[in-house]
């Protein structure tokens, strides 16, 4: 009995193994089942390996992918590159801020354990306090563009003016950045991000090597280079450290997602080619400054407030940090705004470091930036830390915020 069961146990997997092959097409030349694995490795060998064996199953195009297949940043940037897109400079760079992006947000989850909360002691260009973890993001950020050897200006907003990078091989890219946004939330545990932009290379804004060359001179030179408008930018991104790590970038082809696997230290492609809806529902403004508006803008408002004839107000959702409130409304859609008020006649947040690197993002995925009046990418920046209103957000949304303050 033993003996008959094994014998019908081996011809009932015999003939699903014959039934499994009989749903494959095998490629000619290659159909003798007879030959063995070996030779036609030896007879590939022999030939110069022109031709490959392989069974194919019948609807292959449709292969599913694999649930251990994932794409990483470093992979992604290296297929950009190949694809023209960037160059080996650039995709250097890039690498370096993410690596920046990576160190920062290891500190921004162990800042209360590392004593890195409250206030440095010290006041910013801006007039800011500046928080122990804004001074050390920065310094975090500007090492890191430093040693890639592929930049020639950076700036920060934390800095009193660019700084020409010596160390530059080649590349010379400029970059500006905001190195820790929303630092007043850290003490809280609130959502804090970096964002950056990234401008062509300026080959006369490198540091003088010269023994008669001023210093002055140079950073001069280099504030001039810096100011370029937005319509200028090669690549703009921004990191959130949330619950997730989320780095978005564009290249100007689209806006990707990647988020933090802290499995094993990557970032990992979570979303492509991301569109902002046309419209949205919710709203971002900061109202506790609501009577030191003027009256078009508070009109616009009371009118999101009122539920009309559908019945449904906007519903307010405000953070306090730009990329946390910007990464939502790209999500879902709708308007962020911080206008200029009795306080800030020209706004608060700062054109070269926060406002057109997220405009240059979100008109990537479809949606819209201005001051109110202007695109903001086309404003040409006069300073360093030039400050202007911001509204971004769903194309629709944006354009109904201009009428009223047309």
């Amino acid at each position: 009995m033993a003996a008959a069961a094994t014998a019908f146990h081996l011809l009932l997997s015999s003939s699903k193994s014959i039934s499994r092959l009989s749903r494959f097409q095998t490629l000619s030349p290659c159909s003798n089942a007879a030959v063995s694995s070996g030779a036609r490795r030896r007879n590939t060998a022999a030939s110069g390996g022109g031709v490959r064996c392989m069974a194919v199953a019948e609807g292959a195009e449709t292969k599913k992918r694999s649930g251990y297949e994932i794409e990483t940043l470093t992979n992604w940037l290296l297929k950009q590159e190949q694809a023209g897109t960037i160059d080996a400079e650039l995709t250097i760079v890039l690498s370096s801020i993410s690596t920046a992006c990576k160190q920062i947000a290891s500190l921004v989850q162990r800042a209360s354990i590392s004593n890195l909360t409250g206030v440095q002691g010290a006041v910013n260009v801006q007039g800011e306090d500046q928080k122990k973890l804004d001074v050390v993001s920065n310094e975090v950020f500007s090492n890191c563009l430093k040693s890639s050897g592929r930049t020639g200006i950076i700036a920060s907003e934390e800095e009193d003016v660019p700084v020409a990078v010596e160390e530059s091989y080649s590349g010379n890219y400029i970059v500006v950045f905001d190195p820790l946004d929303g630092s007043s939330n850290i003490d809280a545990a609130v959502s804090t991000g970096s964002i950056f932009g990234i401008y062509s290379p300026n080959d006369e804004c490198l540091a003088d090597t010269e023994d008669d060359a001023e210093l002055g001179s140079a950073q001069q030179r280099c504030v001039v280079n810096v100011c370029q408008p937005g319509n200028n930018l090669l690549a703009a991104g921004y990191c959130m450290y949330s619950s997730s790590v989320i780095f978005v970038i564009t290249l100007g082809k689209g806006v990707f997602a990647f988020t933090l696997d802290p499995m094993f230290g990557e970032f990992v492609l979570t979303q492509e080619n991301i569109q902002i809806p046309k419209s949205g529902k919710i709203y971002a403004f900061n109202e506790g400054n609501y009577q030191l508006w003027d009256n078009k803008l508070k009109k616009y408002i009371d009118d999101l407030k009122d539920p009309g004839p559908s019945g449904k107000p906007y519903s307010a959702r405000y953070i306090g940090s730009l990329v946390g409130d910007f990464h939502r409304t790209l999500l879902y859609g709708g308007i962020y705004g911080y206008p200029r008020d009795k306080k800030s006649k020209n706004g608060k947040l700062r054109l070269l470091y926060e406002c057109a690197p997220m405009s240059f993002i979100v008109e990537q995925a479809g949606g819209k930036g201005s001051d109110g009046h202007h695109r903001v990418l086309d404003i040409e920046p006069t300073e360093i830390h030039q400050r202007i209103p911001l509204y971004i957000g769903s194309v629709e949304e944006v354009e109904k915020l201009e009428k009223y303050l047309a």
